[in-house]
């Protein structure tokens, strides 16, 4: 079972909470999903920014509710049918963060850092002309293929900064539209309540659906 969860907020509310940076968002969203023990992170979520008004999606296997900073009228949640992914084909929004793992990340004096007694290797967002090539190698590992059936729209590579610990931060978004077809439902359902790509406790990641009936 899952819940998927809308919150609008205008202009004023959001000068009014500081959200502007993503990790600022990522801490309020907690709030509307209460970690459960020791849990980690287990919902997806994307923030779209318009002139008027600011919306945040989430996405959980657990109920959302409604934070003591947002006002009941903003906050709309409703579960999503069993149903729902059952369909050979959907309109697909996806806001991700296309990255490649290339060379080894090196601390200030020089030495690459270790993880598990292996390099770390540093991100970077895929080049504007393998953005196409990126997301079609994701539908494959996913359970889904990009459509024919309407042009794939990829947007530009939008940079969006954030302080976490107060050192600085950056990552790269790109918004793909189009229609996907199922091709494994199984694989297909674990990417939609997990999430494509990286950066996904960010806003980026979730596939935002309408099935073609």
């Amino acid at each position: 079972m899952s819940w998927l969860g809308r919150i609008r907020l205008d202009t004023d509310t959001i000068k009014k909470l500081h959200l502007f940076d993503p990790y600022e968002w990522h801490k309020k969203l907690w709030m509307c999903v209460p970690k459960q023990n020791d849990s980690n992170r287990d919902f997806l979520s994307r923030i779209d920014v318009y002139d008027e008004y600011t919306q945040a999606w989430l996405l959980s296997n657990r109920e959302p509710i409604c934070p003591n900073w947002c006002s009941p009228d903003a906050f709309m949640m409703k579960r999503v049918a069993p149903t729902f992914l059952s369909h050979k084909k959907y309109v697909f929004d996806l806001l991700a963060n296309p990255v490649v793992k290339n060379l080894e990340k090196k601390s200030p004096d020089g030495n690459v850092v270790l993880h598990n007694g292996k390099p770390v290797l540093k991100r970077q967002t895929v080049h504007p002309d393998k953005l196409v090539e990126w997301i079609d190698r994701k539908a494959s590992e996913n359970g889904f293929s990009i459509s024919n059936t309407k042009p794939l729209e990829v947007g530009p590579v939008v940079k969006t900064y954030f302080y976490k610990q107060g050192i600085r931060g950056c990552h790269g978004g790109v918004q793909f539209r189009g229609v996907l077809d199922v091709t494994d439902p199984v694989k297909f359902s674990e990417a939609y309540h997990k999430g494509i790509g990286a950066a996904k406790g960010f806003g980026f990641g979730m596939l935002l659906l309408s099935p073609v009936v």
